[in-house]
């Protein structure tokens, strides 16, 4: 079944009903969206957009990205979602290796795409295309699709530096989404969705039980995360829904203390993407009261490994809720989860291993990339490459990534891809990169330096030399020169000795 047509079922139950909100003004009905959706569906395929292509969306969030999701799944495209922080030329990769056949972009991002020479046709959805697309005639119906065909490329890195394209097909979106209302929280006509993290990720995936019951989406004039806004159009719509990151949960209790605002009309917020302190958490559920929820999943299993219940994170009067409350829960309904060691065999309660899940939600596999797929499945089980234990009452606990992954503002960075970033300058030999505590963002990038040929390390130099091949938000905050980095025998760099290295330089 193709996911548009929850859609089309919310457009012919309630065309009237509100549907998509920029800040406080109505941009669309449901049955305005549905229409809009269509027309795009309809243009697509006018474009030789076939079902089973690829689309591209690299866009900031705003109404145009709804209809660009449901546009696309309507003419039985797949869409390949752009983390709109990405660099030019990353996205133009993405864009590349999905051969996607066209990419819709918002006005801000179209120059930084057109510079670094993507490929395809690029769409302005504030230009003449985009609006050329909203007045054609619609596509006759929802194009007809298999449980199994694609419906979302999600590209998440990994150890090569590389990113992978995550294959997410329509069954894993729909038990995604029916696996949220039965484990993670109840969705109603009245209650309204605010985007306010990238709708790349979960955020948007998020909309899908949100347009199945007819609810209202409402995207920010800021078109990102601002704390008094989020607070100010709570209060003004009323019973919103809101996904997080914990970064966003701290600085949103921050501002909310600051102000004396106590989050009237905030039903849920729930949170995932990265680590969240427990006395952040306790803080938050302290000022907001009992509308936090925590998920736990990856790309590879979209936002549905585990959940820890609106119930569990507000209890107090367990004798062993602080445990709990540290935990990221229990597995949610459509899958399997639990904890193996370096074979994949099953491990006792209260031992630590890698987290492994099966179930419909998780990926088929990776984009063309069988390789990437056979090491990441042992047996029908995905080895989520995270490390934990599970007690005997299911609840699971992360203790450790095993990749060096860092997760800064809930977004991943990879070390590889800024290590290479970073050897790519003259003056630096070698790289490495590791994450630091940071209590605003959760992690901060480290870069450790051996200088070219005795040079001095230019910290402002290789600022500007970062910015100019990654995105923003992955350039090292902090450089430290070495004569030599650590290695083992068989010339890998230790990361290990250089976390304890830089524990030693701060603390000393």
């Amino acid at each position: 079944m193709n996911i548009a047509l929850w859609l089309e079922r919310a457009a012919l139950t309630g065309p009237k009903r509100p549907a998509i909100y920029q800040g406080r003004r109505l941009v669309a009905d449901y049955g305005a969206f549905h229409a809009r959706a269509a027309r795009l569906a309809g243009w697509l395929a006018g474009q030789g957009v076939t079902p089973g292509a690829r689309v591209a969306i690299f866009m900031k969030n705003c109404p145009e990205y709804l209809v660009a999701l449901f546009g696309c799944w309507h003419a039985g495209a797949a869409v390949v979602p752009i983390n709109a922080k990405l660099h030019g030329r990353e996205a133009a990769w993405i864009i590349e290796d999905a051969e996607a056949a066209m990419t819709l972009v918002t006005p801000d991002l179209a120059p930084a795409l057109a510079g670094a020479g993507a490929p395809g046709r690029l769409v302005d959805v504030s230009g003449e295309d985009y609006a050329a697309a909203m007045t054609h005639e619609g596509a006759a119906g929802v194009a007809a699709r298999a449980p199994g065909d694609l419906a979302w490329l999600f590209y998440t890195s990994g150890t090569t530096g590389r990113p992978k394209g995550v294959q997410i097909t329509h069954r894993m979106l729909q038990g995604m989404a029916l696996s949220y209302l039965s484990d993670v929280d109840a969705v109603h006509r009245e209650d309204a969705t605010l985007y306010a993290a990238p709708m790349s990720h979960g955020a948007g995936l998020y909309s899908l039980m949100h347009v199945r019951a007819g609810a209202r989406h409402l995207c920010p004039d800021s078109g990102g995360f601002d704390p008094a806004e989020i607070l100010d159009l709570a209060a003004h719509h009323g019973r919103v829904h809101l996904f997080a990151a914990p970064t966003m949960v701290k600085r949103l209790t921050a501002h909310a203390r600051t102000a004396g605002a106590a989050g009237t009309g905030l039903r849920s917020v729930v949170y995932g993407g990265g680590p969240m302190y427990r006395a952040d958490i306790e803080a938050a559920v302290d000022h907001f009261g009992p509308v936090f929820i925590q998920i736990f999943g990856q790309g590879e299993c979209p936002m549905c490994i585990t959940a820890l219940s609106r119930a569990a994170v507000a209890d107090r009067s367990h004798l062993r809720w602080r445990e709990r409350l540290a935990s990221v829960g229990r597995a949610q309904s459509l899958v399997e989860v639990r904890i193996g060691d370096a074979a994949g065999r099953p491990l006792p309660a209260g031992e630590v291993g890698e987290i492994m899940v099966r179930g419909d939600p998780v990926m088929p596999g990776y984009w063309r990339s069988p390789e990437a797929t056979e090491k990441t499945f042992k047996d029908g089980w995905l080895m989520t490459g995270d490390v934990g234990w599970m007690d005997a009452e299911g609840f699971v606990t992360l203790q450790d990534r095993s990749k060096d992954v860092i997760i800064s503002g809930g977004t991943n960075i990879y070390p590889r891809e800024v290590e290479e970033a970073l050897v790519s300058h003259p003056a630096v030999a070698e790289a490495a990169v590791v994450g630091r505590p940071d209590p605003e963002w959760g992690e901060a990038v480290v870069a450790f330096i051996v200088g070219a040929d005795d040079r001095e390390v230019d910290a402002a130099a290789l600022e500007a030399h970062c910015l100019d091949r990654i995105a923003r938000f992955k350039r090292p905050r902090i450089y430290h020169a070495l004569s030599e980095l650590p290695k083992n025998n068989y010339g890998k760099v230790v990361k290990t000795e250089l976390r304890r290295m830089l524990e030693e330089m701060e603390n000393g």
